[in-house]
């Protein structure tokens, strides 16, 4: 299987992502629902950094689960409680992806739990 980022000179340049991820030879597809803050004995903890490193942990879990690492990642949507965890998101999104870029959306929305502040799906193919 191969991923190649599509970045045309035309559209605004990405950071720590792609415009567009295109995958070929992908045998396996896994579609990872929302991932929440959650412990799997129900505790959240009570900031956005370890909500989000918990958010990501339970995604490399199911990737995990299926055979794949990060580098299978072609897809990640981040829904935000709140646009001020941005920046914090971000950087550790980073230090969780690496240099992997998939194609990214991050969409600032109420969350079913009040408690969360944020949750996480992805697309990865393998």
């Amino acid at each position: 299987m191969k991923i190649t980022s599509v970045d045309p000179a035309d559209v605004p340049a990405p950071w720590a992502y792609t415009n567009g991820a295109l995958v070929e030879d992908a045998r396996r597809l896994l579609f990872v629902s929302g991932q929440i803050p959650v412990t799997a004995d129900d505790q959240v903890p009570p900031d956005f950094p370890a909500q989000c490193r918990l958010a990501w942990q339970n995604v490399l879990s199911v990737l995990k689960g299926a055979d794949m690492t990060v580098e299978n990642l072609v897809k990640v949507t981040v829904y935000l409680s709140d646009r001020r965890y941005r920046g914090e998101n971000s950087a550790i999104r980073k230090e969780v992806l690496g240099d992997h870029c998939p194609a990214l959306t991050i969409i600032i929305t109420g969350i079913y739990d009040e408690a969360w502040l944020l949750e996480i799906e992805a697309v990865a193919a393998a």
